[in-house]
């Protein structure tokens, strides 16, 4: 890690720091999610086929994500620990010094926020495949929030027509979101830290190559290595619930 007062951080999270949570990873060995197919209920083109089902399918999503047996797990805490951490640090510096602290995640769940992330600045918290939570219109394209099931009768709150809203979520086919943002921050960042991520999915997958690139220093948090595990300066295997807090708990020592 390059020598700073307080160092520029990218983390990067992907469905491995939420199983633990309860929430399902993406894609199960059968290609198939929650016994769908990936391209029927995660592409503009299913969408256009069956609304109803995709509805149907994000609503109960949305639904698990809600009930009381989701909650942050330690790791989660953690990383809000470490921004948190980093906020006072910067308010203790006279010439008020930002961390640039990023977290991007590959997410659609709430729990970085539930867990406390993004509180301090507001800003810094990325979902880079859209958001559960929330619901777009796809004529306006204004994003409001969304706690309730939806279905094609939905009527959207801005153009008043039904049909025209659908879940804020990046599917197959969609440019991801924040990239200039987030590849601003990859370029200036000193740590780069990649927590549950498998290492298939791009651009994220490369994302790490970027910070690498531009002099960071790099590490994987994982239950196993990545695809491109070996790359990273450090890797540390295990249960995010245990790993990313002791790693917080390092850093923050250092600090």
């Amino acid at each position: 890690m390059n020598k700073r007062k307080i160092p520029s951080i990218v983390v990067l999270t992907g469905a491995g720091i939420s199983a633990e949570s309860g929430i399902k990873t993406f894609r199960a060995s059968d290609g198939l999610w929650e016994e769908h197919r990936i391209e029927d209920v995660a592409s503009p083109e299913g969408f256009a086929r069956d609304p109803e089902t995709v509805h149907r399918f994000y609503n109960l999503r949305r639904e698990h994500l809600l009930s009381s047996e989701i909650q942050p797990n330690a790791a989660h805490y953690a990383l809000a620990e470490l921004e948190n951490a980093l906020t006072k640090l910067e308010q203790d510096l006279p010439d008020k010094t930002l961390s640039n602290y990023t977290l991007v995640t590959q997410n659609i769940d709430d729990l970085h926020e539930r867990s406390g992330s993004d509180l301090v600045s507001g800003n810094n918290l990325l979902h880079i495949h859209g958001e559960l939570l929330k619901i777009r219109c796809s004529q306006s394209a204004q994003i409001f929030p969304c706690y309730e099931a939806t279905s094609p009768l939905s009527v959207c709150s801005c153009c008043q027509q039904t049909g025209n809203l659908r879940p804020h979520v990046v599917w197959f086919g969609e440019m991801p979101l924040y990239m200039d943002k987030i590849y601003q921050a990859l370029e200036t960042c000193d740590l780069f830290m990649a927590i549950g991520t498998s290492g298939n999915v791009y651009p994220a997958a490369g994302f790490f190559e970027v910070a690498k690139s531009s002099g960071a220093h790099t590490v994987e948090l994982n239950l196993e290595p990545s695809i491109n595990g070996s790359k990273f300066d450090e890797q540390i295997y295990g249960t995010a619930s245990e790993i990313v807090p002791d790693y917080v708990n390092t850093l923050l020592k250092e600090l």
